[in-house]
């Protein structure tokens, strides 16, 4: 059962006008209230029935207006990036305590079974890009918004890479260094502040998830142009970001002002071709469904038993924030059309096995690792 009260007509009219923003806006604000049920289950029920389809009614032009804005604000520079950035990322870390995993792993988790817990299934994630990655001994890996590091740390541990990881939040800036220092592992995993565009030695191996979405259309060409001049010539990419399944779409309103400004989900026919352009080869492409709905329930539910907490760093109205932006993302992934797309490619069509069993027989040699069942070798994903 789902019963809510709208405390005033000033926001029905704005409702109407435009619900991709004003909804957030109301329950924020406390224009709209659950009477019954939370916030999840009445976005549960709207984009069951609506799935992918834009609302009908006035709210057609207001969403046309939204789009035509945004083709004059679509480039996100470095000054911009860095400022985007450290709206969300460089909040309060004892926020993302609340209800990431003890790695804080803020992408998608990989469940390989229902049973899956929210640390397995990150720690899954981990695995299944390494992988992909084609690991042997003694590789230079540059790893493209290294968030809080535990990837940039996990590839060094496994496999002796040495690794750079680049980002654009202090804040995880700070928390990355301190956490290569108590792993001992400073030597072999150096992160920096920095923008991608800046960098100029070349790689064995780049790795990026959760960072193509701030890249902004504009400048997807770039990027890749990028990835291609710091690979080596026998050196593999792997892209991980949430994309969707529908034709190219706008962000919504309300994320872009709140949680993610300069945020932007591309279909495949947006990637791909920008990465001919330059030259690349896609040498795999995965499509992850349901695997962030899954990732979103649980960073949820967490974050709804320490709400009182959330509210104590910064205040209510950012709880409801949250709260809607957490069960927002997961109907959006469950309903919407969001996916994960996981894109490997490399400069030379040979630079990868003609089979993709390595993958699973990587996999498969970690998780062993993973739970204690191999001694702490260096892992040769070439064998």
């Amino acid at each position: 059962m789902v019963h809510i009260r709208i405390e005033n007509w000033n926001a029905v009219l704005k409702l109407v006008l435009h619900p991709d923003l004003a909804l957030g806006e109301a329950y924020m604000s406390g224009d709209l209230t659950m009477v019954e049920g939370e916030i999840y289950d009445l976005l549960d029920l709207v984009f069951r029935n609506l799935g992918a389809e834009e609302a009908p009614g006035p709210s057609r032009f207001t969403r046309a207006l939204f789009r035509f804005v945004l083709r004059f604000v679509d480039y996100n520079s470095p000054e911009k990036s860095k400022d985007n950035v450290a709206h969300h990322y460089d909040l309060d870390g004892r926020l993302y305590d609340l209800f990431l995993d003890a790695d804080k792993q803020y992408s998608c988790g990989y469940f390989e079974t229902p049973e899956s817990s929210l640390e397995d299934s990150q720690l899954a994630k981990k695995r299944h890009l390494a992988a992909k990655l084609a690991l042997h001994a003694n590789l230079k890996v540059l790893d493209i918004g290294s968030g809080w590091g535990g990837l940039s740390l996990y590839l060094a541990r496994h496999f002796d890479a040495d690794v750079q990881g680049v980002t654009l939040s202090e804040e995880q800036l700070a928390i990355s260094r301190e956490r290569a220092a108590q792993e001992n592992l400073h030597e072999k995993v150096k992160f920096d502040l920095m923008d991608y565009r800046s960098l100029k030695t070349r790689f064995d191996r780049i790795i990026s998830v959760g960072m193509f979405e701030h890249v902004g259309r504009k400048s997807y060409s770039e990027f890749f142009s990028v990835i291609h001049n710091l690979l080596n010539d026998d050196g593999v990419a792997v892209l991980h970001y949430i994309g969707r399944t529908t034709p190219p779409s706008e962000t919504n309103a309300w994320i872009l002002k709140y949680i993610f400004p300069g945020g932007y989900m591309p279909s495949l026919s947006q990637v791909l071709p920008a990465i001919e352009r330059q030259g690349l080869v896609v040498t795999d492409v995965e499509v992850l469904r349901l695997h962030y709905a899954e990732t979103l329930a649980a960073w949820r539910k967490r974050f709804l038993a320490n709400k009182e907490r959330a509210a104590a760093l910064y205040d209510e109205q950012f709880v409801r924030m949250w709260e809607f932006y957490l069960a927002a993302s997961e109907t959006g992934f469950r309903y919407q059309g969001l996916v994960i797309h996981q894109i490997q490619m490399a400069r030379d069509q040979s630079a990868l096995p003609l089979v993709r069993d390595y993958i699973t027989e990587v996999e498969e040699k970690l998780k062993e690792r993973d739970l204690g069942h191999t001694t702490a070798d260096a892992l040769d994903a070439a064998e």
